[in-house]
């Protein structure tokens, strides 16, 4: 070939490249047999209302359970209001360890989709075995003032589906947000707008399903019983399954790219096997693969960072490799990108672990601020207002931020940051922890008023609702709405956009691991306080009768927590460094 013609070749080479840049995903998608996908065919808001969808049925149908679990446990299975609330505590907290099973699972073999479609099915099962025990397996009503136990296999069984629920979230929860984000192409400035849209209307689609669950459900579980109440829910389950296969033809998917864990323990042992070799001046010397290949299937590759600079002993090049020419075996040699996956990891820890205190107050919602509503004035004319139906003014508050920050806030703020967002995500996260403070202590507030009328109405020994209309919990719920518009879907798109390519359910099932550290921590303080309160044969803060007890000190406490945890966010986020992509 003449160097004429191999220029023309070359030439044409480089403009079909650049056309099918345009054509094709530059992200690594591909279609569901793995081949390259085109953009215009494919993903961006086409495929999203199936996730969407998706979405909304599954969380109608999981907080068609958790919304009001407090009042079937004291109710149904008659349990005390600490036992109900640790109860309560584990299980979601084990709701939120398991995506690390399904986040493993996602990234290293089977990829988001296939575990989605594996986990929902475990998710209907578990939802039917509850139905069943709420329909046929239940403890006798009470009789005035006697109250039947529940037998073990009435526990057993009902617990067994609850936690098969808690198994079934694991494959959902890590994988359906960073799947609805794997539609808009992160190497498009156009899409990738998108994207930060589609962290707030994924949560708006979690909060429909919700303030169904709170109104519709809630009210069908305490007026037309359990069995109906649990069931309308698994049907939801059903039109989730269906809306999430229906869009399979839209989708683009990202390949797996083997176990981060493994690559993680592969930077660590080779770095400890070149701990007496200096790292080059000059990171241009690490080992890393040329052009755009990256060793890892599925990722773009990493930008060299400074520090934590003992892992970049991974990708040094010994004399042993060089005699060997073995630049093949990884747990002797890591790429650049291979050792900066793990320092992102590092990185994002400590803003990691501040989100557990905000995670805390927000299980309130569905544990003291339901037993908090219990004990109020819940009628209406004559309507009776269920307590846990007042979560439907968090979830308003939801919507109402949602739209107002996307469609205010943004637009106002982007004039002055000059980000493609408004609001980076640490700036959006710090917002949500100070809201998070401000509802506690009108939680607290609330209930000092509340235990001053039991004192004015002689009630404190009676343990019967106060007459404080349940509506003056609106604030507090309403200011826990607009903490999470900022805090958890500043976490979600934070988690996302800072996690290797390869690692991004992983990263999302760490950022949902703080919830469940949050509701086990919960149960913690409860314990503690419990055993603190009750000495000397005191009734303590949380009794039984919450008249006469203290639940505001209980809120004021989690206030107190939550404004040491917001200071320590603070240096955590000003010494943050992004990653960077090549």
């Amino acid at each position: 070939m003449s160097s004429q013609m191999e220029e023309r070749f070359l030439l044409e080479e480089g403009l079909i490249e650049n056309q099918n840049r345009g054509l094709y995903t530059g992200d690594g998608t591909v279609d569901i047999n793995g081949n390259r996908i085109l953009k215009k065919n494919t993903g961006n808001w086409r495929a999203c209302p199936f996730i969407l969808g998706t979405e909304c049925c599954e969380r109608l149908a999981y907080y068609g359970i958790a919304k009001n679990l407090v009042t079937y446990l004291t109710h149904q299975l008659h349990e005390g209001n600490v036992t109900a609330a640790r109860n309560i505590n584990t299980w979601q907290g084990t709701c939120y360890i398991t995506p690390l099973i399904g986040a493993l699972l996602a990234d290293s073999y089977w990829g988001r989709y296939r575990t989605i479609a594996a986990f929902t099915t475990i998710y209907f099962i578990g939802m039917s075995t509850l139905t069943l025990s709420a329909s046929v397996f239940k403890p006798p009503d009470c009789v005035e003032l006697v109250c039947p136990p529940a037998t073990a296999t009435e526990l057993a069984i009902f617990f067994f589906g609850l936690y098969l629920i808690a198994l079934g979230t694991g494959g959902i929860k890590p994988c359906v947000s960073s799947f609805g984000a794997d539609q808009f192409d992160d190497t498009d400035s156009v899409e990738r707008v998108k994207k930060g849209s589609f962290f707030n209307w994924f949560y708006v689609s979690i909060n429909i399903g919700s303030l169904i669950s709170s109104s519709l459900i809630v009210w069908t579980q305490d007026y037309a019983g359990w069995g109906l109440g649990f069931g309308i829910p698994t049907l939801f389950m059903a039109i989730a399954i269906v809306s999430f296969f229906l869009g399979t033809p839209l989708y683009r998917f990202q390949k797996p790219g083997g176990s981060p864990f493994v690559r993680m323990c592969q930077v660590l042992i080779a770095s400890l096997r070149k701990w007496n070799l200096e790292v080059p001046c000059d990171s241009s010397l690490l080992y890393e693969l040329p052009d755009k290949t990256s060793a890892i299937e599925g990722s773009r590759k990493l930008e060299h960072s400074d520090e934590l600079k003992f892992l970049d002993k991974a990708a040094v090049l010994s004399d042993r490799n060089f005699r060997s020419e073995d630049f093949s075996n990884p747990w002797r040699l890591c790429t650049v990108t291979q050792v900066e996956e793990l320092k992102i990891l590092i990185r994002i820890l400590p803003i990691w672990a501040t989100g557990i205190v905000f995670s805390t107050v927000y299980s309130q919602m569905s544990t003291m601020f339901v037993e908090q509503g219990m004990v109020m004035e819940r009628t209406l004319g004559s309507f009776t207002i269920p307590a846990a139906s007042l979560s439907t003014s968090n979830i308003i508050g939801v919507i109402i931020w949602v739209l107002i920050y996307e469609k205010i806030l943004v637009p106002i703020a982007r004039k002055f940051t000059g980000k493609e967002r408004g609001l980076s995500e640490l700036q959006r996260m710090g917002i949500g922890f100070f809201l998070s403070i401000l509802a506690m202590t009108v939680a607290a507030m609330v209930e000092r008023k509340r235990l001053e009328v039991a004192i004015e109405f002689d009630l404190v020994d009676h343990r019967v609702p106060v007459p404080v209309s349940i509506l003056w919990q609106i604030p507090q719920y309403f200011l826990m709405g607009a903490a999470e518009v900022f805090t958890f879907i500043g976490h979600l798109e934070f988690f996302y956009n800072q996690s290797p390519d390869a690692m991004r359910s992983l990263c999302t099932a760490l950022s949902l691991l703080t919830t469940a550290l949050g509701n086990y921590l919960s149960s913690l303080i409860l314990t503690i306080v419990t055993t603190v309160t009750t000495r000397g044969g005191k009734p303590g803060w949380i009794p039984d009768n919450l008249n006469e007890g203290h639940l505001d000190y209980f809120f004021w406490l989690l206030a107190g927590l939550s404004l040491l945890n917001l200071l320590l966010y603070v240096i955590c986020a000003s010494r943050y460094k992004s990653k960077k992509a090549s």
